[in-house]
C-alpha cells in the first residue's frame, strides 16, 4: 500500500512501489507540522518542478542527509542544485518529454509544461510519476493549460495534486477544470493558505469539482496527513 503525504504548500512525500519520493520538499514551510531536521525518513528520489525557493526549499539538506537519494529536475536546475549539493553524480537533468531514465529506480518520471516563471534554472514543469500501484500528477506552480487534456488522454491520472491559491497559480475554479481535463480519479488541493496572498477555501474547490468533474473524488488533507492508496 502506498500513500501521498502533504507537508503544506506544494511539498509532498509519496510512497509508491516501495520507493519514497519527495516532490518540491519545502518541508520547513510555515504550514508544515515538522521541521526539516525532524524529518528522518529514508528518501530514494527528490523531484523539483522549478527553481523558486518555495519549491527547492530543503532539497540541498535532504540530499546531503540521504547519500543514496537521486535528484531529478529540468537540466539547468539539476545542475545548479548539484553544485550546491557537491555531487553531480546523483543529479539527473531532464526536460519536458518522455520518461526519464533513472538507474536503479523502477518508476517512470515525465515532465510536462507548467505555465509559470523561473528565476534562473530552466523552464517550470509539472510532473507525472508512474508506478505499478498508482500514477500521480503534481502540477507544480501553473495556470490552467490545454496540455492537461493531452495528459488525461494519454495516461491514467489516479491522483492529481493541484494548486488552488490563485495569484501565482490556478485558483479553485481553474483547478477544478484541470481535474476534468486530466480525468483525475482523485484530486488533492495544494499551494494555498501558506501566505495571505494565496488564501483559498479547499471546500470551494470541492464544490467546483463536483460540478465540472463529478467522477473525481476530492481529498482535502491537513498538513501532515496522508492519503493512502
Amino acid at each position: 500500500m502506498g500513500y501521498v503525504r502533504w507537508f503544506g504548500h506544494s511539498a509532498f512525500e509519496i510512497l509508491l512501489d516501495g520507493y519514497r519520493v519527495l516532490v518540491d520538499p519545502w518541508i520547513s514551510n510555515p504550514k508544515s507540522p515538522i521541521s526539516v531536521s525532524e524529518y528522518k525518513e529514508r528518501v530514494d528520489l527528490i523531484i523539483v518542478t522549478h527553481d523558486h525557493g518555495d519549491h527547492t526549499g530543503d532539497v540541498v539538506e535532504l540530499m546531503k542527509r540521504n547519500k543514496d537519494a537521486r535528484l531529478v529536475a529540468v537540466y539547468e536546475l539539476a545542475n545548479s542544485l548539484a553544485e550546491k549539493i557537491g555531487d553531480s553524480s546523483r543529479a539527473i537533468g531532464a526536460n519536458i518529454g518522455g520518461p526519464v531514465k533513472i538507474d536503479g529506480v523502477d518508476l517512470k518520471v515525465m515532465f510536462f509544461p507548467a505555465t509559470h516563471s523561473a528565476t534562473f534554472g530552466g523552464t517550470p514543469t509539472s510532473v507525472l510519476l508512474q508506478g505499478k500501484e498508482a500514477s500521480i500528477y503534481h502540477a507544480g506552480d501553473t495556470g490552467l493549460t490545454a496540455e492537461m487534456q493531452l495528459i488525461g488522454e494519454l495516461y491514467t491520472v489516479d491522483i492529481a495534486l493541484l494548486p488552488i491559491g490563485g495569484h501565482f497559480t490556478m485558483d479553485s475554479y481553474q483547478a477544478a477544470k484541470a481535474a476534468q481535463l486530466l480525468r483525475a480519479r482523485v484530486a488533492i488541493p495544494m499551494h494555498y493558505d501558506t501566505f495571505p496572498v494565496i488564501q483559498a477555501d479547499p471546500n470551494e474547490f470541492a464544490e467546483y469539482v463536483k460540478k465540472m468533474s463529478p467522477e473525481t473524488k476530492v481529498v482535502i488533507l491537513r498538513p501532515g496527513e496522508k492519503y493512502e492508496f
